[in-house]
């Protein structure tokens, strides 16, 4: 159970943030940049509708654990020992190894949803690359770092603003940037509800003035150029359920590659 107490909030706003740290890495670099996998890869990999949506849910939940976190660590500003700022640190790579090492468990390993490098001929050195690097190295710094104090308390109380600082703006950064649509790309990509007829869909393009670049063999899912000034948020009206650079996390549609 989670202590209520300001300190244990501190320790737990630590692990919160580094384990949504963990998830918008893999999101960011391994969905978008290399596009090594995306979140249900080894599951029905040819409907990219259903990829895109478990990619945009899955940073909706990261987001969820992140705010969590945030939150926490306000809430703790008050704690009445002051915990250093390298618990904070040390919390933080506990939280982002765990992640790493929850993923290649579960997800690898137990359920198959996907491999670290799913084009690779031997994807479990990739797995056991990534799980060492990126999963037991940090949780081992971290552990090791953690309960370490100070004896100087101003110095404490310095680098406990300094870093709670720095770990909100990278948690924010990280936030942001898996938000973003690709770079210089003009378009919005946009994923309609199962079942809803074409004509609802191109009323809804129509609302924003848009103009249909590439759509999928259902016509359910599509790239289109929103003209000038027009809100992509109105596209949710017209049966639309994500739409990437409408303040959903949904930054890995825009990086699919469709042939």
């Amino acid at each position: 159970m989670i202590r209520t107490d300001a300190n244990g909030r501190y320790r737990w706003s630590g692990y919160l943030l580094g384990f949504a740290l963990g998830g918008f890495f893999d999101g960011i670099l391994l969905h978008q940049i290399l596009q090594w996998h995306h979140l249900l890869s080894a599951i029905n990999s040819m409907d990219i509708r259903f990829q895109v949506a478990a990619d945009g849910y899955f940073h909706a939940f990261m987001y969820v654990i992140a705010v969590a976190g945030l939150w926490l660590l306000w809430a703790s500003r008050k704690a009445p020992d002051r915990p250093a700022g390298r618990l904070l640190l040390a919390t933080i790579l506990i939280g982002f190894g765990a992640w790493h090492v929850v993923d290649a468990v579960l997800s690898h390993w137990v359920l198959g949803i996907h491999r670290i490098r799913m084009d690779s001929g031997s994807p479990l050195i990739w797995d056991l690359l990534w799980f060492g690097i990126f999963g037991v190295m940090p949780l081992v710094i971290g552990w090791l770092r953690n309960g370490t104090d100070d004896d100087d308390r101003m110095q404490v109380s310095r680098s406990a603003t300094v870093v709670r600082l720095l770990a909100g703006l990278l948690v924010i950064g990280a936030g942001a940037q898996a938000l973003r649509p690709a770079p210089d790309n003009g378009f919005t990509t946009v994923l309609f509800a199962p079942g809803i007829s074409q004509e609802r869909i191109f009323r809804g393009i129509g609302a924003v003035d848009g103009r249909v670049a590439w759509t999928d063999g259902t016509g359910e899912l599509v790239v289109i150029r929103i003209a000038a000034g027009q809100s992509r948020h109105a596209l949710f009206r017209h049966g639309a359920i994500l739409v990437s650079g409408a303040g959903f996390p949904a930054g890995c549609f825009d990086y699919l590659t469709t042939g």
